[in-house]
């Protein structure tokens, strides 16, 4: 699946919950995006939830911004780095971020990071539209 095959998927799945949820003020819907919440009531969201395994080590985790608004991607490459191709890359250099390093590919590797998962930085960037939030994560290539 690539990145942006994903990013499709997921916003589809974020609208479909947005739809049932409606009728709660955005505070209330940032809680229903607890993870405890979630895994009960919406199971299919993260493969995760159904082994109750949370995608970064934190106690209260929030999934309203599964995937972040920092991330970059291109699927043919944001560029090329010697004989590899940089994918995708943090925005903002999170020192809580790595890399997966392979013979001619380079990933961002965020599951150290968990600044997107706290409801100050939800509340801070929110939008009923997920996709408005990660308007910025597609890059063209260089």
């Amino acid at each position: 699946m690539t990145y942006t095959d994903w990013f499709k998927t997921h916003g589809r799945k974020h609208q479909n919950i947005m739809r049932k949820v409606e009728y709660l003020n955005d505070t209330e819907v940032i809680e229903y995006f607890r993870f405890e919440n979630m895994v009960e009531k919406e199971p299919d969201f993260c493969f995760l939830y159904k082994e109750h395994k949370k995608c970064h080590d934190m106690e209260e985790l929030n999934c309203y911004l599964c995937a972040c608004p920092n991330f970059r991607f291109n699927d043919e490459g944001v560029s090329k780095e010697g004989s590899q191709v940089l994918y995708s890359t943090c925005s903002i250099d999170s020192k809580d971020g790595a890399q997966f390093v392979s013979d001619d590919a380079i990933h961002q590797d965020c599951s150290g990071c968990t600044v997107p998962h706290y409801e100050a930085y939800i509340k801070k960037h929110f939008s009923r539209d997920w996709f408005e939030i990660m308007r910025n994560v597609k890059q063209k290539q260089v």
